[in-house]
């Protein structure tokens, strides 16, 4: 079951990683409007993702990528929190509505928690 889960949580962050190139514009819209570096930020997230998901699948390497995506998805809590502050519920977009954000803190959470239970069961 621990191989499973690390496993998924490789190809879940490799594909997400892959999704920041093919949908930029999308992630640029998460990060908060003060960070002045959208597209760089963007685009980093999107390496840093894939290169911890192949860290998760390389031999002797799941503890550190569990620690690594656990890291980077924390990281992402100041866009989550940014949108919170700035949500309002006429807003256009599920996601930019209180609902909406608070169900993006709630899934964040559970990422940051799987990220961490493959790096405590890590071999």
């Amino acid at each position: 079951m621990h191989d499973i889960a690390a496993i998924a949580l490789a190809l879940f962050l490799v594909v997400v990683g892959t999704s920041h190139f093919v949908f930029p514009a999308y992630f640029r819209t998460l990060v908060p409007a003060w960070f002045p570096w959208a597209g760089p930020a963007v685009a980093g997230s999107g390496v840093a993702e894939i290169v911890v998901g192949v860290v998760l699948v390389v031999p002797g390497g799941r503890a550190a990528g569990g620690w690594a995506a656990a890291a980077l998805i924390t990281a992402y809590l100041a866009s989550h929190l940014d949108a919170l502050r700035h949500a309002r519920p006429d807003r256009p977009r599920l996601l930019d509505r209180p609902i909406g954000v608070a169900a993006r803190l709630v899934v964040n959470a559970a990422y940051i928690g799987w990220a961490v239970m493959v790096a405590l069961t890590a071999p």
